[in-house]
Parts: C-alpha cells; structure tokens; sequence
C-alpha cells in the first residue's frame, strides 16, 4: 500500500513527502545535505546502520522547539525543520568535539590520514581546536591476525562495523564491549581477531569511519625484498586492481589503468611484472575439469567456486559439515605462487628459495591466506607479501610516481598472458562464467561463439542462472556477500539446492568491492562502475576463454601434464579444515 503524503518545511522551503521517512530522507529528496557520520545506507547491500549514536546529523525541529537526530526522527504532518539553524550547527560541533576529546591526535601517522570521516567532518564544520581535554582511552592494539589491525582507540562506537558483520556477512563476530567511555567494538570477550572466527573479509574495514579497523600494512616488507640483491621479486595483480586502483590518483572510478599499473610496478624496482590473470585461467582449467568430473561421475553436487579465501574460512567456521562441496582448487593467486617457484624458477635457471612473490590484491583475506599450511609447498610460502590496492598507491604515492601521467606497458611473460575470461574474475558472478566458458566447449566439442552469459551478470545478492550443455540444464547458483551465501549454503545442507555448481564471494560485487580497494565511502556506484570496466576489459581482449591461452596451453604441455592429473593434482588443489566457531 502507498504511503500517504505528508507537507513539511525544510529550511523554509515547503515539501511534500511520504509520511514514515527519516529527516535525512527527506532533506536528501529536498537537496539539503545534512553531515552524517555513524549513519550508513547501502541500500543495495541491504544495509542501514542506524545506531544514531554520534549526533552528528541534528537538526532544530522548530516547531517542537527541540534538538533531534535527524537519521532515526521521521517526519510529521507540518513538521518545520531547521538543519542550518546556530543551534543545530552548534550541537553538531559538540558531537564533533566531544568525539575528538577521547580521540588519538595522531592524524599525521594514522592509517586514513586524509581518509578519515571524522577528520573531514572536523574540517567541515570548522573545527580547529580540541577544547576538551579529558581522559582518554588507552587499550592495547590487536595485530594478531595477519590481515586486520583493530585499535579500539579509535573506535568512535558509530557500530558501522558491527552491522556488516552481523547483518550483511552473518559472521556474528563484532559486538560492544564495556559501557559508558570505555566501550569499543570488538569480538565476544575481547579475545583477538585471530582468536575469532573472523573471515578476514574486511568489510568491516571498508566502512569503518576512522583507523579503528585497518589492513596490516606489509608495505615495507615489499620495499625490503626489492632492495635486497639476493632476490628475485616478481609481482602480480589481480584483475580488480585495474579497475579500481586509478581512484587514489583523482580518476573517474571503473577508469581501466591496466597498461600504467604495468610500467609504474616495473618503475618501483620489480623483476618480472605478471598478471595473476594468467593463473585465473589457470584455475578455470582445473575447476572446469573438476566440474565436468563431477557431473559425468555422479560426484558431489553443487560444486562451489573456492577463489575467495573469505568465504573459505566462513565454510570452515560456519558450516563445516559442507566442506566436501568446494572446489579443491587453490586460488588463482595461490597457483600463480606456485607455478613461479616451480616452472618458472626451472625454466629460467633461477633458484626458487630466492624468489619472492607479491601479490597485488584488493582483499584483505588474500593476506591471512598466503600463510596458509595447506596453501604452501615443501614447507615455503607460495606468495610471500600480499598488500592491497590502497598498500600499492601509498607505495607509488611514496615514490614519487606521477601515475596519471604514465604510458602503457604490457605484462610479462609467459605469466603475464590471460583472457577475458580471467579478467571477468574480479566481478561476481565472473568466475562461474568463465568455467562455463571452457566446460561447454570441451562437453560438447563445439565452439562457444556467445561467449557473454548475461543472464548470470548483476549485483543482486543472488542470482541464478541455466545453461544448456548437451542433455544437461545446468542449474548455476550466485552469492556475493556471506549474508546471501549462508542461504545457499543452508539450503544445501539442508538438501533443498537445485543447483549444480555455486559460486560464492565474500565481498559485494566480488573482488571489485574487496576489503583493500579504495574506499567507497557507502557510494555503491563506485563499485557498479568498476564492474562495467572489468566487462568492458574481457570484451577488448583478443582471446576469451581461458583453455584458448597459449601460455596455458604450453605450461601443461611442458610440465603439467592435463588438468586434474597426477602433478596438477599435487601443485593446485589443496583440503579445508573444520574450525571452532567463535
């Protein structure tokens, strides 16, 4: 039923709106900006963070003659609001303040220097002193995990992080501790975020306001490696960070950097810069493979996708009793590891313990990932520095590189060769498609001349898919975000899945939306924008399916053998381990 309409005035100007919604609603619809802070709507997301806890969007309702927040206040018939009254500005500025008083005045070394929302908020209201000097809070900071910093010291209780990873990820792992000043976010009990059943997503980093949530900064490390003349560093970047990474320099978002994120990674000192594209399609072969056995064998259906190491551990965690149903394939940037400190290292005399992988990622879990056991080989790490597409721009940032200004370049090779089909990895539903690329050719023995499966293309939650192959309807399951994946992971379990094979990704609109892309600041049309170029990249490659590679080709007619063989088996499949939920 349509909400009936109501009249109200904003800031003297007369409007008409459906009576139930907020203040803010109503001021957006009217053009009137009103400062938020701890109030989050990602609407396509399913998300509104709605604590109202920092006081910062007051506003005068006039008529009432009071001081109300103007997120969770819905508006009345007659309502007269004032979001610029001295009144409203002054309280907005105590919120402000009052928040600084108990906060770290570090700003010059803190991790969102120039990032921050307080920060640009402080500036924007004209905040240039701190006139409360109290007592502040003094815990210590978590850096147990390998991919999550958490300083409750600057937590700013806005409970942003709280809601993703309860409403949206349904990991359950953040909640308040303590009351009154020295409250803070963090896991049950105040055990450390290894100690937890995080996923290492970071999502909850991607909407934290402050520093209170940030990536495990592996920047210096990486700086290390290429300034040791002992090593070989050969870098890698994922197709997402092509998309997205130009954002940090002032470009429009979805902008395709492909060819300067080449000559600005050979610029910092890089040995070989390859394209961990080339080993997406390396994991099209073997999961395509994998899926083809399972259909044709009566093996264990659905098959779910396992590049997402999130969504992994969240299996782990959460539902143990499936792990028999992902795919065994290690993911793309985990083969890429391998296959250098393998083929590579022989085919070019070079001695694998010398070599260090740096893997350029837009996920934070790609982190905890590379220091996985059953993700190594003869006990040494397959990748050994992850950093993020934000590590990499502070890194080029700090160089002194002009990247706008750079030419284009070309990968490296043989393992800088990919397809279209790999580039579409960065996307929800990406991954899916590019194996029913490959398996449709090599089930039926014909060319695939439509290579596009629109039908499995979008950003709803879950998506769903069927693809003629032969006799068989191939019933195709998506999920990107855990939140949607837990429905289809229940289903599974609890025998009601119609599907064939699922593809799962932690992050919303996959890879692209990752936990260490630029921030998105709750604007989801940055990351519809980055999928449109991830699309618009696999339509400009000359090759579009991944068993089409020629370096593929030859690196199984070299040294692997055929997909799903003896060596094959033994370099790029790995097991999952049932892990205490906490």
């Amino acid at each position: 039923m349509a909400l009936k309409n109501i009249n109200i005035t904003i800031n003297g100007k007369n409007l008409t709106v459906p009576e139930g919604i907020t203040i803010l609603e109503a001021s957006n619809r009217a053009g009137v900006k009103i400062p938020t802070l701890c109030h989050l709507d990602l609407h396509d997301l399913k998300m509104v963070n709605k604590t109202a806890s920092c006081r910062v969007c007051i506003v005068e309702a006039k008529g009432r003659n009071t001081l109300v927040p103007a997120c969770v206040t819905k508006v009345y018939d007659g309502m007269d609001i004032r979001t610029n009254s001295i009144r409203a500005i002054r309280a907005r500025r105590i919120a402000v303040e009052l928040l600084l008083s108990n906060h770290p005045n570090e700003c010059f070394t803190c991790p969102k220097n120039m990032d921050c929302e307080l920060q640009a908020l402080a500036a924007e209201l004209g905040i240039r002193e701190i006139k409360w000097e109290g007592e502040k809070i003094d815990l210590p900071i978590d850096t147990s995990s390998f991919a999550i910093v958490k300083n409750p010291n600057k937590c700013i209780m806005c409970r942003r992080c709280e809601t993703m990873c309860n409403e949206v990820q349904t990991c359950g792992i953040l909640s308040a501790i303590s009351r009154g000043f020295s409250s803070f976010v963090g896991p049950a009990f105040n055990i450390s975020m290894a100690e937890s059943s995080c996923t290492y997503c970071g999502q909850c980093v991607a909407v934290c306001p402050t520093a209170a949530l940030t990536e495990v900064n592996n920047t210096d490390q990486v700086w290390d490696a290429i300034n040791d003349p002992d090593k070989y560093v050969i870098v890698q970047t994922a197709p997402a960070i092509r998309v997205a990474i130009g954002e940090l320099f002032g470009m429009e978002a979805g902008t395709i950097v492909t060819g300067k994120l080449v000559t600005a990674l050979r610029m910092m000192g890089f040995d070989k810069v390859f394209d961990t594209d080339f080993s997406a399609d390396l994991t099209i072969m073997e999961e395509a493979s994998e899926l083809i056995n399972r259909l044709e064998n009566n093996g264990r259906l659905p098959m779910l996708t396992s590049c997402c190491p999130a969504w992994v551990k969240f299996i782990e965690h959460q539902f143990p009793e499936l792990l028999d149903v992902p795919s065994t394939c290690k993911s793309p940037h985990i083969m890429f590891g391998t296959i250098a400190k393998t083929y590579y290292a022989e085919k070019n005399n070079i001695d694998p313990d010398k070599i260090v992988v740096v893997s350029v990622m837009p996920c934070l879990a790609k982190k905890a990932e590379a220091k996985r056991p059953e993700l190594t080989k003869d006990d040494a790490n397959n990748v050994d520095i992850v950093i993020t597409t934000r590590e990499l721009g502070s890194m080029l940032k700090e160089a002194g590189i002009n990247f706008n200004t750079l030419p284009d370049s070309e990968f490296d090779n043989p393992l800088g060769e990919s397809t279209g089909a790999s580039v579409i990895f960065g996307t929800t539903g990406g991954v899916i498609e590019a194996a029913i690329r490959t398996a449709y050719e090599w089930m039926t023995g014909k060319e695939l001349e439509h290579v596009e499966f629109t039908q499995l293309r979008g950003m709803e939650g879950i998506r769903e898919g069927t693809v003629k192959i032969n006799d068989i309807d191939l019933n195709i399951g998506i999920a990107h975000g855990l939140g949607n994946a837990r429905k289809l992971l229940e289903d599974i379990r609890d025998g009601k899945s119609k599907y064939h094979a699922i593809e799962i990704m932690a992050c919303p609109g996959g890879c692209i939306g990752g936990g260490g892309q630029p921030y998105h600041h709750g604007n989801i049309e940055i990351i519809k924008k980055r999928q449109q170029a991830i699309y618009n990249e696999d339509k400009n490659k000359a090759i579009r399916k991944s068993h089409e590679n020629p370096y593929i080709i030859k690196l199984y007619e070299e040294y692997l053998g055929k997909p799903l063989g003896h060596k094959s088996h033994d370099l790029l499949h790995t097991y999952y381990t049932a892990k205490e939920k906490i």
